[in-house]
């Protein structure tokens, strides 16, 4: 901060410039509590969210205003079900349930039924890993992504760059026809294009979930879940395993 401040551009703003810093300080230490970095909070998609075990499921939400909640889907006809109720774990603002192996399966659709103070109604979990969308009402769901042969990773990544050349790029848009491409057209099409002009970093927008396709992904709606609209989660894996393979990094 203080080197920052010697641009005397800057100086008239000094005030300001502190001020955010400190509230920048003070929201970190609200979320980690002190108690981690904030790259691990960051990494809170590995703890919340629907996850297997060796046991069958868990399921965890933060939901501090919640009173009560379920999760509805395919495998309760959308209704609340006691089996599928999950509770707060006392005196957190975490709500989590451990379920049997077959209460879930590979391509469900599910949302939260939601209960708070004045009112109710369905969400998809924040943590959601792949969300899709209703072709006829339009709606979104999560959709447990569960196959039975998980993707196998091929190629390890390569090492950073100390000036990357980056080639950025939208999946959905790497097509010559008016429609929306996939990864795997990217993945065969488009990526040994940007090996052979030089490149080694490939930046790709748009991935996480987002409603409304015109924004370029810019208005995300699920941050842990690649959108479906290019392909699976496994697509999205076979593609940056290809680009490692040519030698390219990927950036998100």
């Amino acid at each position: 901060m203080p080197h920052l401040l010697d641009d005397i551009w800057l100086k008239p703003y000094a005030q300001a410039i502190r001020g955010r810093a400190a509230r920048a300080l003070a929201k970190a230490h609200d979320l980690t509590e002190g108690k981690m970095s904030l790259a691990n909070w960051a990494s809170a998609h590995m703890y919340y969210g629907l996850h297997r075990t060796t046991r069958g499921w868990v399921f965890r939400e933060w939901a501090p205003h919640a009173t009560s909640m379920w999760l509805v889907g395919d495998f309760s006809g959308w209704r609340n079900m006691p089996q599928y109720e999950v509770f707060r774990i006392p005196g957190t603002d975490v709500w989590e349930r451990k379920f049997p192996a077959r209460a879930f399966k590979h391509g469900g659709n599910y949302r939260l039924e939601m209960h708070w103070d004045g009112g109710h109604g369905e969400r998809i979990p924040a943590y959601a890993r792949y969300v899709v969308q209703d072709p006829e009402t339009k709606l979104f769901s999560a959709q447990v992504w569960a196959p039975k042969k998980p993707y196998v990773w091929k190629n390890p990544v390569p090492p950073r760059k100390t000036q990357p050349f980056i080639y950025e790029a939208h999946v959905g848009m790497a097509s010559e026809e008016c429609r929306v491409a996939t990864y795997a057209e990217f993945r065969d099409n488009v990526l040994p294009r940007i090996k052979a002009a030089g490149y080694d970093t490939v930046q790709l927008m748009a991935i996480m979930e987002h409603p409304y396709y015109g924004s370029f992904g810019y208005h995300v709606s699920s941050f842990f879940a690649s959108s479906s609209r290019f392909g699976t989660p496994d697509e999205l894996k076979s593609l940056v395993d290809a680009a490692h393979g040519m030698g390219l990094r990927v950036i998100m």
